[in-house]
Formats: structure tokens, C-alpha cells, sequence
């Protein structure tokens, strides 16, 4: 695909996956009286079953069983399932306690951690703009810590769990689908969900599933779906998109999210957060401007280039 021409189809799948992301706290909020742990363990449950579904109507399990027998792509998903639980977890916590706007700093600030962890684990070079924008992050993060009054550490832990989670899935491979990647990470936390399901039954006052309702019940059968739909969506559209679009539209999800803790959840918001997160979002149109400049000159470099040719042939 050309990259001055976008892909309409391209578009309207990463406006939906990050669309229904950004609005997952709503759907959290709608599982009341469930806490977190059940939502997550029935969420890990409902995915595997939901993920081992389409690979058999995809007819995709040969390229699965491969996966089965590489030991790296093994390690690698185990390690990226307890990071995705780990997200989870903090996610659900801070959606169905008051920290909706929180979490919404989370993967608002996830791009640059994702840029810091490149320098950290690939040893990349940052660029001027690039350096910038991790420093008025950093100012960012420390206004808002005078703010909460303490480090934000639901939004730090959303973006290093999940930041990290991206540089696993990268280091996988393309092979490594979308939902061959989520069967085999819920697969390794199949065992951890039981416990936990065992452990609110036992001694947390019971499961909700089946005793709150037809309507709540329903809901919760929809937890694999809501959870597997927009990684999908995500991944269909990201083979239609180059990388600086599905950058941009990434912030959709956050925005969402912060909008519905401000104007309906009412979540307090002083002066020093409204600061901090005007930072983040000024760090954040320096690093969009960075990309597409960045981008640009590639482009015109490329341009400037005189063609290969070939050897001389003599007759």
C-alpha cells in the first residue's frame, strides 16, 4: 500500500479496537457486584475458550501446535501472560474503584515508556524531539506525584506492564498471531485463574457468576469477546496502517477513557493534575511531530537516492 494513500478498512479497524478499549471501563463498571480477581479470572477463562474457537474455525491449529514445540516463543508467552495479568488486574482495579483518569494516564505516558525501554533493552539512540518529550514527561510524572501525592503508581504499573508486554510481543515474531499470542498467554494463566476462582469461592465471599442475575451473567459470559475482539481488530488493521497512523489513533483509547472519568465518573481534578496531564499531552504532540518529521526526511532521503543499476554488460 502506498504510504500517501490510508486504507479506509484500515482506519475504521483501529478506530475500533481502540474505541472498544476506551470504553472497557464502562463494561467493568456493568460487572458490579464482581471484583477484580473474578473479572480477571473469568476474563482469562472466557478468552482461552473464545481464542481455541477461532483457531478451530480458522482451521489455524498446525501453525499453533508449531508454536507448541519453540521453546523461546514458550518462555516468551509465559512471560508476557503474567505481565498482561498484571495489567489486567491493575486495570479492572482502577476502573471499578474511582481511577478510571489514572489509568487513562497509564497509556497516555505508555509511548514514551515504550521509547525508554528501547534505549534500556535494544540500546537505541533517541533523537533530539525524542529526548524532549521523555524529559517533559518526566516533569509530567513528578507534577502529578505532587498532585496525588504520591508517585502515580496505577499508571506507572499500567505502563511498564504493558510496555514491556509490546516489547515480548515484538521480540516473537510475526508468526506469532494475534490469537495464537493470546491462546497460548492465557493457556499459562489457566491454572492461576482456577485458584483464583477457587479462592473468591472459598474465602472471598463466594462467586458473583450465576448469583447476581440473568443480566449480570450475561455480561460476564461476554468477558472472552470483549477481551479478544479489539486485539484482533488491532491486528487487522495494523496490516493496513503504517506505524506513524496507528500511532496517532493509539491515543484514542486514553482520551476515551479520561473523558468518561472527568465528565462522568466526576474523579477530582485540581489544578497540578490538570497540569501534569497538559504535560503529557504537550510531551506527547512533540513525540507525533518528532515521528512525522522524522518520517518525512526518510522519505525525500529515499527519494534523493540515484537507482541501482546493474553491471555494465560488455558484448
Amino acid at each position: 500500500m502506498p504510504e500517501n494513500r490510508l486504507s479506509s478498512s484500515g482506519l475504521a479497524l483501529a478506530i475500533g479496537a481502540y474505541g472498544l478499549w476506551g470504553i472497557l471501563p464502562i463494561y467493568f463498571l456493568l460487572l458490579s457486584p464482581s471484583g477484580p480477581v473474578e473479572i480477571v479470572a473469568w476474563r482469562v477463562l472466557l478468552s482461552l475458550v473464545f481464542c481455541l474457537a477461532l483457531l478451530a474455525l480458522t482451521r489455524a491449529f498446525t501453525a499453533f501446535a508449531a508454536l507448541l514445540r519453540d521453546r523461546r516463543v514458550m518462555l516468551l508467552s509465559l512471560i508476557a501472560g503474567l505481565l498482561i495479568a498484571v495489567n489486567w488486574v491493575t486495570y479492572v482495579s482502577a476502573s471499578t474503584t474511582g481511577f478510571v483518569v489514572e489509568a487513562a494516564l497509564g497509556y497516555f505516558i505508555n509511548p514514551i515508556v515504550s521509547i525508554a525501554l528501547g534505549v534500556l533493552f535494544l540500546r537505541e539512540r533517541l533523537r533530539i524531539g525524542q529526548w524532549v518529550a521523555v524529559g517533559i514527561s518526566v516533569i509530567a510524572v513528578l507534577v502529578l506525584a505532587i498532585g496525588y501525592g504520591e508517585p502515580p503508581y496505577i499508571a506507572l504499573t499500567l505502563a511498564f506492564s504493558f510496555g514491556l508486554y509490546g516489547y515480548l510481543k515484538n521480540r516473537m515474531g510475526r508468526r506469532v498471531s494475534a490469537v495464537s499470542g493470546l491462546t497460548l498467554e492465557t493457556a499459562w494463566l489457566l491454572p492461576v485463574a482456577i485458584v483464583a476462582l477457587l479462592w473468591v469461592q472459598l474465602a472471598g465471599g463466594g462467586l458473583t457468576a450465576g448469583s447476581a442475575g440473568w443480566g449480570h451473567a450475561v455480561l460476564l459470559s461476554f468477558a472472552g469477546i470483549v477481551t479478544a475482539v479489539p486485539l484482533l481488530l488491532f491486528a487487522a488493521a495494523a496490516r493496513r496502517l503504517p506505524l506513524s497512523v496507528m500511532g496517532f489513533i493509539q491515543y484514542f483509547a486514553p482520551l476515551l477513557q479520561f473523558i468518561f472519568g472527568v465528565a462522568v465518573l466526576a474523579e477530582p481534578m485540581p489544578l497540578e493534575r490538570w497540569i501534569g496531564f497538559a504535560l503529557v499531552w504537550l510531551a506527547l504532540a512533540v513525540l507525533t511531530i518528532e515521528a512525522v518529521v522524522q518520517r518525512r526526511r526518510a522519505r525525500r532521503e529515499q527519494r534523493a537516492e540515484p537507482p541501482e543499476t546493474g553491471p555494465v554488460q560488455t558484448v
